[in-house]
Formats: structure tokens, sequence, C-alpha cells
């Protein structure tokens, strides 16, 4: 952290932060061939296909043509890998029970994901744990995507942030620094003890 201030607002990221997100294990429990694993690393998950799935300007239908072209792969089974994708995305239980403990305590709540409109939609009718939060930013409906600055200015623009009083919590390095060059403080989430044992000062300070 920068410097310490007293937070009012706590930002979450979604993935690798309240739900598990673990391309790695998605990859290995979908496909047995490593020749396979590693072209659908290559042509999917680290595609820029992907990132603009999540930006909003590519949608599912034409991602999984594009997927099973690369791949010479059947469209069925690049969908079948999407329903597999959002059964992974399953809630880390601390992280959750720990945003629980934030509302109670009277703290603002905010999510900023890097997240399509489907997967999130998934996500939201499947945990009502999205219902604690006070708003969201996802990049799929914003059309801009982290670490760009554009979708930070665009959350606090649309939930009149004051990020001098905010706290933001996500698992990527970039993320957090881009988070930090615009004066948001940013914590990088590696743990839920870790995440709770440099919050708590910040709230303490808040509800002195």
């Amino acid at each position: 952290m920068s410097r310490v201030v007293p937070v009012r607002n706590v930002i979450f990221d979604f993935g690798g932060v309240l739900v598990n997100w673990q391309p790695e294990a998605i990859i290995s429990t979908f496909y047995a061939e490593v020749a396979l694993r590693d072209a659908i690393r290559t042509h999917v998950f680290q595609h820029d296909d992907w990132l603009e799935m999540d930006r909003g300007t590519l949608d599912e239908p034409t991602l999984v043509r594009r997927f099973a072209a690369r791949m010479q792969r059947p469209e069925s089974e690049m969908a079948a890998l999407l329903d597999h994708v959002r059964a992974s995305l399953t809630p880390i239980v601390a992280s959750v029970a720990l945003l629980g403990e934030l509302r109670e305590r009277g703290f603002k709540l905010y999510g900023l994901s890097n997240i399509s409109e489907p997967m999130f939609g998934h996500l939201k009718s499947s945990h009502t744990f999205f219902d604690l939060f006070h708003g969201i930013v996802v990049s799929a409906v914003v059309k801009s995507v982290k670490p760009e600055p554009a979708i930070y200015e665009q959350l606090r623009s649309q939930f009149a942030l004051d990020f001098g009083e905010s706290v933001f919590i996500d698992d990527l390095p970039r993320n957090v620094e881009s988070a930090r060059a615009l004066g948001l403080p940013a914590i990088r989430f590696e743990s839920t003890a870790q995440v709770r044992r440099e919050l708590e000062p910040l709230l303490a300070l808040a509800e002195a």
C-alpha cells in the first residue's frame, strides 16, 4: 500500500478473488491429451479473442466458431468448453464470508471485473452474494478492460466514488498497479487471510 487511508468503499475483482478462476485446471479437466491442452491454452485462453469477449466486442457464438476453426475441432466441443468454464467458477468460500462481514460492518461494496455478459449473468443467477454489492462494473458492458484506466474511471464516475476512501482487491499485479497509478489504493489478492491482514488496519481507521 502506498499510503494509509480510512476505507469506506471496498472494490472486489471476481475471478481469482471471489470465485475460482484456474485456467490450467479447466484445461486439464477438459482434455487428457497434452497436445490438445497446449492448443486450447494458445488458441483459447491466451488468444486475443478471449480478451475481446471480456471487452464485449465479440459474442459467444462468434467466439465458438473462431475457436473451432483455429483448433479444427467441432463447434459443439467449443461450446461445451464454455459451459465447462462456467461450471468451474465456484465461490471462494472464505472470500464470500469476508464480503458478507464487510457489508454487515457498514462498508460499501463494489465489483470491478473483466468478464463477458453471459458469464456474469451465469454467476449472478447462481450466487446470491452478488446482491451484497452496492454497484458493479462489468468490462463487457462498458467496453473496457482492466488494466485500462477507462474502466476504473467508469467505476469512479458511475458511483461517485472517492478513490481516497476506497481500496481495490485484485489477483493480477498489472491491475493492482494500474489502480494505484490512478490514485486507487489496491491490495493484490494472494489469499483471503492475507487480504484480511492488509485490509483490517484501513477498516479500523474508518470505524474509529
